[in-house]
C-alpha cells in the first residue's frame, strides 16, 4: 500500500499521526476545503483537534505532491453517478 506508506513516512516527518497528517493535508490544498470529521471516540477528537496546529510550506506540498503523483492508484473515488459530479 504505496499512499499508506508515503502518509506514515510524511506524519513521521512532521511528528503527527498519519490522520493529522492526511488533515494537515487536506486542509493545506485549497482554502475553502472543509473536513468535517466524526467520530464518538474521544481519542480520535484529540487526534483531529491536533492537526490544527501544523503546517505545511509550500515546498512541502509540492513535495509530498510530487511523491503522491508518483503512485498508481487503483479504483474508483466513488459510484459512477457521484464521480460525474465531480469539478462540476
Amino acid at each position: 500500500m504505496p499512499l499508506v506508506a508515503l502518509v506514515r513516512k510524511w506524519a513521521k516527518r512532521k511528528r503527527v499521526t498519519p490522520a493529522q497528517f492526511a488533515l494537515v493535508w487536506m486542509l493545506s490544498r485549497k482554502a475553502w476545503i472543509a473536513p468535517i470529521p466524526g467520530t464518538t471516540n474521544p481519542a480520535h477528537l484529540d487526534d483531529f483537534l491536533g492537526a490544527a496546529t501544523v503546517r505545511l510550506t509550500p515546498y512541502e506540498m509540492e513535495e509530498f505532491d510530487k511523491e503522491y503523483a508518483r503512485i498508481d492508484l487503483i479504483g474508483h473515488r466513488a459510484d459512477p453517478f457521484t464521480e460525474s459530479q465531480i469539478d462540476k
